[in-house]
């Protein structure tokens, strides 16, 4: 039986779950070729949302290309200026002789060195001289609008993990070179997205940075809980079981609504289920869960400082007025100094989030563990 609730990796189809406004909208910045920056911590499914408006948004518009692009492990100039060669040209191609003819007839100074695997169905890899791109980097960079001019397309380029860039040799100058080419395009968009929320904001919410306002800001939010209750219901129903609806809630509140979380913990409740799933059994998994992860949290948490565990243990705990004297005593916090250190530390870590003031767990799974193992004891 194939076991429903997808985490961890894209999810498709009836995986999905919601999203139907921000899918809808995003369709729409592709086929009118907008550049897009979406915003959200780790496991909010942005990669998934990616994909499936790019599958629409190429089902309405034949002429329309999407280019995926993951800086995961990109770490340098050199291997981000391949990996975009490489990419476009994929994306743009519907046969290896085309790609490796359009690997030769689109650079003017730049000599791509091609390489296939044993299969020829597998991508073209592309190299290429350093030197000779740092020379040209236009040759590069301005690929894809090329090669759309030249066949008659429109071409959106997406690009995940695009905080990576700040690991890059002088940042901020290839954030400049960058924008400065991509922002003449006319038949390019890019989609530009990222796990570390804090960095993403850097780049793209400050005024002194080389892509403020380059496009369209996207700040996914949690899925509503209504929304998340119908899809446990009817995937669990679509490979014969059930679950109640005390359960589905319960699932969205241990969570916090989180869609990784989600997703897993809902996959743990049915692999335990026979017939009808119950709180019991979420109960049960839950614990499991937390424990399962109780090495990863020992780790995170030997890596703060005494100062930023007080400040954790305030916030959970609840505490509203968290830098008067009576609280900062209570919790033994130095200073209100100490205070604005930790919680950036925390937010630049990943650890908490910062919306709109609004300070939460990015890890509601870690919240409960602290709650109830590393403070209760």
């Amino acid at each position: 039986m194939e076991v429903p609730f997808i985490y961890g990796k894209i999810t498709t189809g009836k995986d999905f779950c919601d999203r139907e406004k921000e899918t809808t909208y995003l369709v729409q910045y592709f086929t009118s070729l907008i550049n897009t920056i979406i915003i959200s911590p780790r496991g909010w499914g942005k990669s998934s949302l990616v994909n499936k408006a790019a599958k629409l948004a190429m089902a309405q518009d034949c002429n329309l290309r999407i280019c995926h692009i993951d800086l995961f492990n990109v770490r340098n100039e050199e291997h981000f200026y391949s990996l975009l060669a490489q990419k476009v040209i994929a994306a743009t191609s519907t046969k290896w002789e085309e790609a490796i003819e359009s690997a030769k007839s689109f650079f003017s100074h730049l000599v791509p060195k091609i390489s296939i695997g044993t299969d020829p169905t597998n991508e073209v890899s592309i190299d290429f001289d350093w030197e000779e791109v740092k020379r040209n980097p236009d040759e590069v960079l301005d690929l894809a609008e090329k090669i759309a001019k030249k066949k008659g397309l429109k071409i959106v380029i997406c690009v995940d993990e695009f905080q990576n860039i700040a690991e890059f040799t002088d940042p901020d100058y290839f954030q400049k070179k960058l924008r400065s080419y991509w922002q003449l395009h006319q038949s390019v968009a890019y989609c530009l997205y990222g796990s570390k929320r804090h960095m993403m904001m850097e780049v793209f919410t400050d005024s002194s940075k080389p892509f403020y306002k380059f496009g369209n800001l996207m700040f996914l939010n949690k899925i509503d809980t209504p929304c998340l209750v119908e899809f446990f219901k009817s995937r669990f129903a679509d490979t014969g079981k059930n679950i109640d609806d005390e359960a589905s809630h319960l699932i969205a509140k241990l969570v916090d609504n989180h869609p990784y979380y989600a997703q897993q913990l809902a996959q743990l409740s049915w692999l335990r289920t026979k017939d009808v799933c119950t709180v019991e059994i979420v109960r049960e998994v839950h614990t499991a869960l937390v424990e399962q992860l109780s090495l990863l949290f020992v780790t995170i948490t030997e890596t703060q400082t005494t100062q930023q565990l007080n400040y954790l243990k305030v916030l959970i705990a609840g505490e509203k007025a968290i830098s008067s004297t009576e609280v900062m005593h209570r919790y033994q916090i130095s200073s209100t100094t100490s205070i604005s250190r930790s919680k950036a530390a925390l937010i630049k870590n990943d650890i908490l989030d910062n919306k709109a003031g609004e300070i939460s767990f990015q890890d509601p799974i870690y919240a409960y563990w602290l709650k109830t193992e590393y403070f209760a004891k």
